[in-house]
Parts: C-alpha cells; sequence; structure tokens
C-alpha cells in the first residue's frame, strides 16, 4: 500500500432520504396530502399504515424526530462533511408529474434537514421533479434559503451540473458531482437543458459518458481536492450489480479522477468494493422513507440502513476506513438496529462484498466495519 498522508477526512453518507408523503404529514407543517397514485389519494394514508403495523405516532413530531438515534452517532462520529441525496421535491406546487409516484415536502419543514447538520444534498434522483419545474425551483430556493447547498439539478444545464464545493478547516476540499441515470426511473425529459429547468442526466453509462465527466472535473478540482460522485442509477430491488455499471464506476475512478462513488436508488443495502483503494458504493438502501406497512418486498428489508462513515487520505483521496451504523425506521425514525438486525445486515454485506473481494466485521457495538483486499 502507497503511503498515505496524517490528514483525514471523514464524510458521512447514507441511503436515500425521502421526507415526503406520509413523513411530511406528521412533520410541524404538512402540506397539501392530495396525491395521484394508483392506489392511493391522500398522503396521510401512508400514516394509517405505519401506525397499524407499529403503533401510533404522535403527530406532530418535531422537526429533529425523524433522525432519532441517527444524531447521537452524527455527534459522536463528528464528520467534516454531511451528504445526503434527498428524494423528495421540496415545494407548495400543484403541477404533478403523471409518473404514478410523487413525493413532496412542505418548505416550511425543512428544518427537519437542517436539524441534523446536513452540509449538502444530491438531487439528481427520480423525485426531484416529481412536481414539476415550478416544484424544483421552489425546492432550490428552499434549500438555498435554509442554507443547505445542493448539486445535481439546478434551473438549468450549468447550475444542475455545477458541483458542491466544501471547504474543510486544516484540511482541504470536498467536492459534490451528482448525476442521475435513467435506469433509475428518471423520464429523459427531466434532463436539464441550456434554458430548462432539470436534473444532471446521464443518457448512458459509457466510456464517453465518463470522460465527459472527467472534462467536468478537471475544470475545478485543484491539487488534493476529494471528489465524491453521487450516482442515483438502478432499479429499486435486486442485489444484481451490472456489469456495465461497476466498468462505469471503474472508469471513473481511472480517468475521471473519483474518489469516492455514492451510489443510491436500491430501497435496500447492496454490495461495496474498494477498487484500486477507492471506495464504491453500488447501492446505499434508503436512511429514511414511509413505506412502513407496506407489504410485498420484505425480505429486502428497506426498514434497515447504514450510516455510513468514510474516511479517506485528504492528500491522495485513498480510502483509509470505513465505518458503519446500522439502522432501522420505525415510527418514521431512525433507530439504532438491533443485534439480529445488524448481524442480518452483515451476513447480506459480507454475501454481496465476495465477488469485489470485501467484508465486513461485526463488532460489539454492533457497528461494522469494511475489509478489502489492497
Amino acid at each position: 500500500m502507497k503511503k498515505q498522508s496524517a490528514v483525514r477526512i471523514t464524510i458521512f453518507l447514507c441511503g436515500d432520504v425521502m421526507t415526503g408523503r406520509g413523513i411530511d404529514q406528521v412533520l410541524p407543517c404538512p402540506g397539501e396530502a392530495q396525491i395521484y397514485e394508483p392506489f392511493m389519494k391522500n398522503a396521510a394514508g401512508y400514516v394509517r399504515l405505519a401506525e397499524r403495523m407499529s403503533g401510533p405516532i404522535p403527530k406532530p413530531v418535531g422537526f429533529s424526530y425523524i433522525w432519532g438515534d441517527a444524531l447521537g452517532e452524527l455527534d459522536r462520529a463528528a464528520p467534516d462533511a454531511r451528504i445526503i441525496n434527498l428524494e423528495t421535491a421540496v415545494t407548495e406546487s400543484e403541477d404533478y408529474e403523471d409518473k404514478g409516484i410523487n413525493y413532496r415536502m412542505h418548505p416550511d419543514n425543512i428544518p427537519c434537514i437542517t436539524a441534523a447538520g446536513i452540509d449538502c444534498c444530491s438531487l439528481a434522483n427520480n423525485h426531484v421533479l416529481d412536481w414539476g419545474p415550478r416544484g424544483l425551483r421552489e425546492t432550490l430556493d428552499t434549500l438555498r434559503s435554509a442554507g443547505l447547498k445542493s448539486s445535481g439539478a439546478g434551473s438549468d444545464l450549468r447550475e444542475a451540473k455545477a458541483p458542491v464545493i466544501l471547504e474543510v478547516a486544516g484540511k482541504g476540499r470536498v467536492l459534490l458531482f451528482s448525476f442521475g441515470s435513467t435506469t433509475s426511473g428518471i423520464p429523459l425529459s427531466w434532463a436539464a437543458g441550456q434554458m430548462r429547468p432539470g436534473v444532471s442526466l446521464l443518457r448512458d453509462l459509457s466510456v464517453n459518458t465518463a470522460l465527459s465527466i472527467r472534462a467536468e472535473i478537471r475544470n475545478v478540482k485543484q491539487q488534493g481536492d476529494l471528489v465524491v460522485a453521487s450516482m442515483h442509477w438502478g432499479g429499486n430491488w435486486g442485489y444484481d450489480v451490472p456489469e456495465e455499471q461497476r466498468a462505469f464506476a471503474h472508469t471513473l475512478v481511472d480517468e475521471a479522477g473519483v474518489d469516492i462513488i455514492y451510489g443510491h436508488s436500491s430501497h435496500h443495502v447492496k454490495g461495496i468494493e474498494v477498487y484500486k483503494e477507492r471506495l464504491i458504493l453500488y447501492g446505499c438502501g434508503d436512511f429514511l422513507n414511509d413505506y412502513e406497512g407496506i407489504t410485498g418486498y420484505e425480505d429486502f428489508r428497506s426498514d434497515l440502513g447504514l450510516m455510513y462513515f468514510v474516511t479517506a487520505d485528504a492528500e491522495t483521496g485513498r480510502l483509509s476506513s470505513l465505518r458503519m451504523v446500522p439502522t432501522r425506521v420505525k415510527h418514521f425514525r431512525v433507530h439504532r438496529a438491533s443485534g439480529p438486525d445488524a448481524r442480518w445486515l452483515r451476513d447480506i454485506l459480507n454475501r454481496e462484498g465476495k465477488r469485489f473481494g470485501s467484508s465486513v466485521d461485526l463488532h460489539p457495538d454492533d457497528t461494522l466495519t469494511l475489509l478489502w483486499h489492497v
């Protein structure tokens, strides 16, 4: 292994944060509850499903309620940067997209994101435009007003492609570039244009696409910058990582200088790879959702998630360690997972990590650390 510097940067990442729909309805400022789904016409129906399964939720909950035990874990880990994929529009817009599932959170509920000290949000996903361009503009304005940085969506192509630059005092900079893939269900019509709001959309996962990302990164990256590529890709269910996706991730490391690939879209955690000492998270699962009480995919355990604390060498970008805290969503709130649930996650990560040469250790405090072949 090549010698690393003494300076480390730790970043908090997690699965999709979906604070719209049912969760919005239990927060202090619930928005209009009407939705346009085939089987549910009112977002409060998702609250009733959760309560039928787990018992009453004390409505309205405080803004910090949804983070639950995660707040203490964040305080203890004290990461240098906190990044999430915010998978909802933050808007009062009624311009819903006729796509089956539409997530929105009332703008006055944005303190539920700032309550966890989040630094920036990736927005290149398949729900940020659920309430049309007007809803996206209000989302962007709301995040800015709350002091939250974002990348991956914008009022035009330039803004959608622009990275977030986080200054880490005494250590360097973290650059967050965010991209969405059509494989995650993002419509082609959502692609940002020169004068059209939208997302930073990848039409394919080809070498040429990776090289175009290289050009974007080179325009911004300075010596010692740590580059994170947020990728919303793939389907919701299933552990398979397509070879096309893996090859694309490798090309981003080899050619574009990406240090951490932060993959999401799957509703459950997927295998982890360390490639040339760079971390690839193919699917982080859901960190917070309103699926409690919904049946059909119980074997995947979408209620279980992980808090990923990624520590990398500040000068080289090489992975130093990955510590993970198992979590479970109950009553629309993040809890530390039980011992049996932590063991279940360990077994899944070990099973899925075999093809990538990775495994995890489970510690007495039910946290996990990643092991990998160099």
